[in-house]
């Protein structure tokens, strides 16, 4: 299914996660690999200064593909890079060249990850970076996923009903055709956003959830046609808390979401503390969508869900 994947690693045990997910991917779908390491942080296999001398860059793609030797073993078809300079902008501009259709990422330090229960409006890092701009999806993965098959049976799509919403919602559906799985999206209504700081009444948060519920089936029923298992939630509460809580009952393989802001063009678009919030504690990854993105295997759709070019299939 995926066919050009980009891993950015750092040393930090946090990134094996990311990675073990990445190797599986890449066995898997037979896809190239391309393990990324930008040397432009103080910690890590080399800093920025230490690459300038000539060689310096063999010997830390060297110390790489020894730390990961055994998990190498069964691809054909990987290269390390090392690069010196901004770790966003590098990833981006590799994902670009490559034209990847997936880029996988950890939390990328060891502070971040111990920060990641109070990343409520944290900012500026790699990994936000790289989910405002990239093209293609940005998985995070922050804890350990089975390895080898990497089916996903329940996927859960978080929507505000923005337009970088609509391509996430689009993927979603496509990944639920993909691997014939179940689908739930859903949407967060916090209080604040739509009753002026007044408490609500029971009957008026119902109200709001039903009229939710019914604008999901309109705007997207069409993007999730022909998908047997497909369902549309609607919770109150603040949405970060309400999907991770949402993930878990369904016991959810994958998220998927899409900047939460109401900026309309995606290069301005800032990742919001949503996303941030729930891929850095998900117990399973979360993938960042901001863009209308086909997936690169069986059947192609458009934006409503129906078939528009057939190619070679391959067995999910």
């Amino acid at each position: 299914m995926f066919k050009d994947i980009v891993l950015a690693v750092t040393p930090s045990e946090i990134c094996e996660c990311a990675a073990d997910a990445a190797f599986g991917f890449a066995q898997r779908f037979d896809a190239k690999l391309y393990i990324v390491h930008v040397c432009g942080m103080a910690q890590g296999w080399g800093s920025i200064e230490h690459l300038i001398p000539s060689g310096e860059a063999e010997k830390i793609k060297a110390q790489i593909e020894d730390h990961y030797k055994e998990k190498l073993k069964g691809l054909e078809h990987y290269e390390i890079d090392v690069i010196p300079g901004m770790p966003h902008a590098e990833i981006l501009r590799l994902a670009r060249k490559k034209n990847s259709d997936l880029i996988i990422m950890g939390p990328h330090t060891k502070e971040y990850a111990e920060k990641r229960s109070k990343m409520w409006g944290m900012a500026g890092s790699t990994l936000e970076r790289v989910s405002q701009k990239a093209r293609c999806p940005v998985m995070v993965v922050t804890r350990q996923t089975p390895y080898g098959e990497h089916n996903f049976h329940n996927i859960v799509v978080a929507t505000d009903f923005s337009e970088q919403a609509d391509c996430a919602v689009s993927y979603g559906g496509q990944m639920a055709r993909q691997y014939k799985a179940d689908l739930t999206v859903f949407n967060g209504i916090e209080l604040e956003t739509w009753n002026s700081g007044q408490t609500p009444s029971q009957t008026a948060i119902e109200q709001a959830i039903n009229e939710t519920r019914r604008r999901m089936e309109d705007m997207y029923g069409a993007r999730v046609r022909g998908i047997e298992n497909c369902g549309f939630e609607c919770w109150e509460g603040k949405p970060s808390m309400e999907i991770l809580k949402l993930s878990r009952l369904k016991k959810a393989d994958l998220i998927i979401m899409a900047h939460h802001s109401k900026e309309s063009d995606p290069e301005k678009a800032f990742m919001g503390s949503t996303v941030a919030q729930v891929a850095l504690n998900a117990s399973c990854p979360t993938m960042s969508v901001n863009r209308h993105f086909d997936l690169r295997c069986g059947l192609m759709y458009d934006q409503s869900g129906d078939v528009v070019n057939v190619k070679e299939t391959e067995t999910v």
